[in-house]
């Protein structure tokens, strides 16, 4: 048995060395530590060969006969060229470019990458998009990049939330390093608890995600990845304010305290105490508001054993006033002297990541997930009140290997999650407990020249949801060079939090009406619905300048959906589907560097959304069936000292929304059946004068447009007609920041 085993243990090796080189690219530094580099590109020159380094610098690409030079380029740091004639292991230091005597010529990472090689559908968002919007927080980091759309949630909390797919933030899996993040109570207000400059790069994923991250994900994934401590400056500020009072402060604190161990502290602060009422309706447009946010960051990294660990503690504690704005909280609260709300949150977590790469076999690993959080948020809208508990326990296990040779590759492992909500909703409370414990396996195969595919099932029980399997699959074949035609299938489930994700009906005179069938979650099914899509990404040289286009099509089929009727103006009824739910996407997309250090980002999206009421089979409401983006970015070139300009604008265009029927008010309360179409302009300037310190001004909302009676029955919020919920567009009006970022 024992020989056996070990002629297994090699016989994958000795496949591997006859197709494929193996290696490991690392930062150049006096000790000669192999401190890897993740995300480094490395292609075989003149071939559609290519592949970047994994997150300890390690990576694997086909070998073939007809090419024999290694390209390996990472920015900031000198590409050096191998030659390489025959399959063999490959450790590489790469030099930092400010080394050189001599002038050379780097390839460039994009600011936005789109896989080509991936079987997924993936839009990477590095740090150097972000810096093109002040970016104070998560939700407000994809204004630049058409993978997501941003809406207008209320007119009260001022929060965006964010589609994929025509679908909302909800049917998303949002997650921090690949752990479950902004869920259960935090699906409203979660994205604004993670700074902006905390981010260093934005996965997103279209269509059904990876088995390995769980089943809740419908629409697709968002993964952000955050500053390492290693990696980051030692010292970090950046401060940002803009005219409508709004304060920021971001310091990042890291130091290496040895070969192995650095840490960072991030502390993130704002504040806005100034009334803002532009349309004079009574209500603040924005909310006073007041947030601390501080987080501890642990990593370690011991590239000689194959061992990498991070470990991350926060606190959060966010504060919002919103409502008329002479109502004072502490004569005012539960009496009809005015109308107000206050949303407090205060939100601990913790999370662990172990990994570990087996030095001799670098195909080969395992890795472990843990986290726990603690979410309590106390809160009331006029006289409502809404106040929710939840306690959240992630455990996921995944291990790593080959079949056969590195084409083959798999995934398996294991997951535990717990959830524990308490909710009171007015005078009832909801209490539940939700616990599933689930087994994975995915398989890919990666023929960089031709096909790649992934294909996982997934097998979970839970308390609530039942025993149930989770397929997905994604295709990519690349028909001619250059030119990459994907395909997916895949099922998600996911139990509602029908308060927690639709907190603004708390802000109206609208009852509450729960339909239930006597399912297990407030009395209704688990969600359900099967996602699928096409994608076609075209890549290209015109004016000896690169570009790319790129056409994608999805669609999502709910079987049982938890169905939130807005139809009624009195009202908002919850009940299980009962009909047809379904959401068709179509996006069309075109990047192009136009003129040198001018790039161009251009793109149509079309949305078919609709959904079975009470009344029928309509569009969703609130959801524009036609936009339009546009950015262009300029950045000059940086001179001797580190000095440079840098430019963007970038433009989107709605066009009319269903609104939901308001025929029932009386005249004075009632709306068109459609909103108006509009275009929003951003802009952003920054100048930066050394590679120390740089400093940023921009707008948003440049033409001013707002949305005309935002708050319905302003004048007696206390009465039957009163609505924040129909929300459209921006109702700030302009807005103008001032902001500086210093490095040490």
């Amino acid at each position: 048995m024992k020989k056996i085993s070990i002629i297994l243990f090699w016989f994958p090796i000795l496949l591997t060395a006859q197709d494929a080189i193996e290696g490991m690219v690392m930062e150049a530094n006096a000790e000669n530590k192999r401190i890897g580099l993740s995300g480094a590109n490395v292609y075989w020159l003149d071939s559609p060969l290519g592949t970047i380094t994994q997150d300890d610098g390690t990576f694997t690409i086909p070998y073939d006969p007809k090419y024999n030079k290694l390209v390996i380029s990472y920015i900031g740091f000198k590409t050096d060229t191998l030659t390489i004639d025959a399959p063999r292991k490959v450790h590489h230091w790469l030099q930092p470019s400010n080394q050189l005597d001599e002038v050379v010529v780097e390839q460039k990472k994009e600011a936005v990458e789109k896989a080509f090689f991936s079987a997924q559908n993936v839009v990477t968002v590095n740090s150097e998009e972000l810096l093109k919007a002040a970016c104070c927080n998560l939700s407000e980091s994809f204004e630049t990049n058409p993978a997501i759309d941003v809406n207008f949630n209320d007119a009260l909390t001022g929060t965006r939330q964010i589609q994929m797919l025509g679908l909302t933030s909800p049917y998303l899996l949002i997650t921090q390093e690949n752990i479950p993040m902004v869920r259960g109570a935090s699906q409203a207000y979660g994205l604004t608890f993670t700074p902006g400059t905390w981010v260093e790069s934005i996965q997103i994923t279209k269509g059904a995600g990876s088995v390995t991250n769980g089943y809740e994900s419908i629409s697709g994934q968002i993964n952000t990845e955050l500053q390492k401590p290693l990696s980051d400056v030692p010292v970090f500020v950046n401060g940002y304010a803009n005219l409508n009072g709004r304060l920021e402060l971001n310091t990042h604190l890291n130091t290496k305290l040895s070969d192995k161990w650095s840490t960072g502290l991030y502390i993130h602060g704002n504040r806005r105490d100034v009334d803002v009422d532009n349309n004079d309706d009574g209500f603040l447009d924005i909310p006073l508001a007041n947030q601390i946010n501080v987080m501890n960051r642990w990593q370690y990294q011991n590239p000689e054993t194959g061992w990498v660990s991070f470990i991350n503690v926060r606190f959060l504690n966010d504060e919002k006033q919103v409502g008329q704005s002479d109502f004072n909280p502490e004569t005012d609260r539960f009496t009809t002297n005015a109308w107000g709300s206050e949303i407090d949150t205060r939100r601990f977590d913790s999370s662990l990541k172990l990994g570990y790469v087996f030095p001799e076999l670098p195909f080969q690993s395992f890795g472990f997930q843990t986290s726990y959080s603690n979410h309590a948020q106390d809160s009331f809208y006029g006289f409502n009140v809404y106040d929710i508990d939840h306690e959240s326990i992630y455990s996921n296990f995944l291990f790593n290997s080959i079949i056969g040779n590195t084409k083959h590759k798999f995934t398996t492992g294991l997951s535990f999650a717990y959830d524990g909500y308490d909710e009171l909703v007015n005078n009832q409370r909801f209490s539940r407990t939700d616990q599933s414990l689930g087994a994975f396996f995915e398989y890919g195969y990666t023929n960089l020249e031709k096909l790649s595919l992934t294909a996982g099932l997934r097998l979970d029980t839970h308390n609530r949801l039942g025993t149930f399997f989770t397929p997905r699959i994604h295709v990519r074949y690349t028909p001619w060079e250059r030119g990459s035609l994907r395909a997916s299938f895949g099922l998600g489930r996911r139990a509602a939090n029908i308060f927690a994700e639709n907190q603004k009906l708390f802000a109206s005179s609208r009852i509450i009406q729960l339909d239930g069938n006597g399912g297990n979650i407030y009395g209704f099914d688990a969600e359900k619905a099967v996602n699928f899509g096409f994608g076609f990404l075209q890549k290209f040289n015109w004016l000896n300048r690169p570009g790319s286009f790129s056409v994608d099509f999805y669609r999502t089929d709910f079987q049982n959906q938890v169905v939130v009727d807005w139809e009624n103006p009195n009202a908002v009824r919850f009940s299980n589907l009962d009909g047809q739910s379904f959401a068709n996407s179509l996006q069309v997309e075109v990047n192009h560097e136009v003129l040198p250090k001018v790039e161009l980002r251009m793109a149509y999206k079309y949305y078919d959304v609709q959904t079975t009421y009470q009344t029928g089979l309509l569009q969703r409401p609130l959801q524009a069936q036609h936009r339009y983006f546009a950015n262009v970015g300029y950045n000059t070139e940086p001179k001797e000292n580190g000095s440079q300009w840098r430019f963007d604008y970038t433009i989107h265009a709605l066009g009319r929304q269903r609104l939901p029927s308001t025929a029932s008010n009386p005249v004075e309360f009632q709306l068109g059946d459609f909103s108006e179409g509009y275009s929003l302009m951003n802009t952003q300037v920054t100048r930066v004068f050394s590679p120390k310190f740089e400093v940023y001004l921009g707008g948003e909302n440049l033409t001013g447009f707002r949305q005309d009676n935002p708050v319905l029955g302003a004048q007696d919020p206390f009465g039957p007609n009163f609505d924040t919920s129909i929300v459209f567009a921006p109702i700030l009006g302009r807005m103008v920041y001032l902001g500086f970022r210093f490095k040490v």
